[in-house]
């Protein structure tokens, strides 16, 4: 079976166009670390010099360049009519780089930071002062009693359980303890899920874009993407249907509150829907709310999809304290029906034995404060909105957006040209842009890219200053129509 996953060769080459230093240079140095890694598989056509040259906004020459010295080198061949490819024997083999897909920039920004370089790859919350209170409260009383613990617990802190489940319970989706895994964090969540419904070569119906993380977790299980649009509603439930019917996939993955990247808020009758077809059709859903606690209005938050489903139904939702309290706490949670739960449990214990017990009793002295931290990232969030709102109409207003819902950033349509190519010039001038065909299951979404706003209001001052800057040395061409390059999984 032939496991393919479709991504770009601008995600294969990552950030190459950073730093000081000869254009033809970096991008020398970045294709010979990604054929090294295995991210460009033995024959693969590249693109051509003129094409790859729009593609990066480079010039020709520079392309030119790099190209002359990797033929040199052995790791390119070109011939005439069958253009320029990677040479079989510059793949290693002892090499096992090629089996795992190239990291989106939202990993690689996490793995290698640069001194800088503002990075729009992830949008960081500040910790809540609920945050340092816990651990204050948790080191002077609790100590004891979590040494009486052998340190290792799968399935979680038992008074995490219990709170997590009071909480889901008082907000409207009847839990109990046995219903609940504490995760590390929402990735966590998500991956485990996708271990215990996805095998190799199993389509998974996911919406586009979607989050560059959790694709890049599909892809490296061996999954096909099928991609379903959005709309101001949500998920096109009609799509997923005849999706579930044609395909019988294995999973259906979704963010209901709030959507990633566009901040889309899921309509209560589509969130019905997608109940009763999991409770009919058993296929199973990982329901990602991880942004939930991120609202931009007063509205009351939204059931989740199992608030709606049979008790039974196959459907993991997905939580995390990372946005609502604060990312290094690294603390999730599935909720499901309890013998989903328990083999969840097995997985996790498989994976790590247990998250960290003190972690998991701050935690549960976070989580009955919730509404309190979601009030505070409301106000939070609108005053950076209109903040930035102004910003972009002022020094780029041919670029387009929609107000999200909820959610921590933009999701900007650019007038011209590919985002893609438009991030590598902005890398010049010292920001980091996640292009849109990185969050989208099929590489489309070009033209767009997203623009998290949680940063303080004098870092998106600078932020925008640079995007024009380098919006105004961007000339976008004429895009050569280019297939997205595939890598094996």
């Amino acid at each position: 079976m032939d496991n393919r996953s479709s991504i770009s060769v601008e995600m294969a080459l990552g950030r190459w166009s950073e730093g000081p230093g000869p254009l033809h240079r970096k991008l020398t140095a970045a294709f010979r670390e990604a054929v090294e890694r295995g991210y460009f598989h033995a024959g693969e056509r590249l693109p051509s010099e003129r094409e790859l040259a729009v593609r990066l906004a480079v010039s020709r020459s520079t392309v030119v360049a790099a190209y002359d010295v990797l033929r040199a080198e052995g790791l390119l061949e070109s011939r005439q009519g069958s253009g320029t490819r990677v040479r079989s024997r510059a793949l290693g083999s002892d090499s096992v780089a090629s089996t795992i897909p190239p990291l989106t920039s939202v990993y690689r920004s996490l793995i290698s930071g640069s001194d800088g370089v503002i990075s729009l790859a992830c949008a960081v919350f500040p910790a809540h002062p609920r945050v340092a209170e816990a651990f204050a409260d948790v080191m002077a009383e609790d100590g004891g009693k979590l040494f009486g613990f052998s340190g290792y617990t799968p399935a979680g802190l038992p008074e995490l359980r219990e709170s997590i489940a009071e909480m889901l319970t008082a907000d409207g989706t009847t839990t109990t303890p046995d219903q609940v895994v504490v995760t590390t964090g929402a990735q966590q969540a998500v991956n485990l899920a996708c271990a215990l419904f996805v095998r190799p070569g199993d389509d998974v119906v996911v919406e586009s874009p979607s989050f560059a993380g959790t694709l890049d977790i599909f892809r490296a299980r061996g999954a096909r993407l099928a991609p379903v649009a959005i709309d101001d509603d949500g998920v096109d439930v009609a799509m997923v249907r005849d999706l579930v019917a044609a395909r019988h996939p294995s999973a259906l993955y979704v963010m209901p509150s709030f959507h990633n990247p566009t901040g889309t808020r899921m309509s209560l009758p589509r969130r019905r829907t997608l109940a009763a077809l999991t409770s009919t059709e058993r296929v199973p859903v990982i329901e990602d709310n991880a942004l939930e606690h991120a609202p931009l209005s007063d509205e009351e938050p939204l059931p989740p999809i199992a608030a709606f489903a049979a008790d039974d139904a196959p459907i993991l939702s997905a939580n995390s304290l990372s946005k609502a309290a604060w990312g290094g706490l690294r603390i999730g949670w599935l909720r499901g029906p309890a013998p989903l739960i328990n083999r969840i449990a097995e997985l996790k214990a498989m994976t790590d034995l247990g998250s960290p017990l003190f972690e998991q009793a701050v935690a549960a002295r976070i989580v009955p404060h919730l509404a309190e931290l979601r009030a505070d990232h409301r106000a939070m969030l609108r005053r950076n909105l209109e903040f930035v709102a102004e910003l972009l109409a002022d020094a780029l207003p041919d670029w387009h957006w929609q107000r999200p819902h909820g959610g921590p950033s933009l999701w900007v349509r650019l007038p011209s040209g590919t985002a893609a190519a438009y991030a590598q010039v902005a890398l010049r001038y010292g920001v980091e842009v996640i292009p849109g065909e990185v969050m989208s299951p099929g590489a489309d979404h070009r033209d767009y890219l997203r623009f998290p706003f949680t940063a303080e209001p004098p870092v998106l001052e600078e932020t925008v200053r640079r995007l024009a800057a380098a919006w105004r040395d961007y000339s976008p061409r004429d895009d050569v129509q280019h297939p997205a390059r595939t890598v094996v999984v």
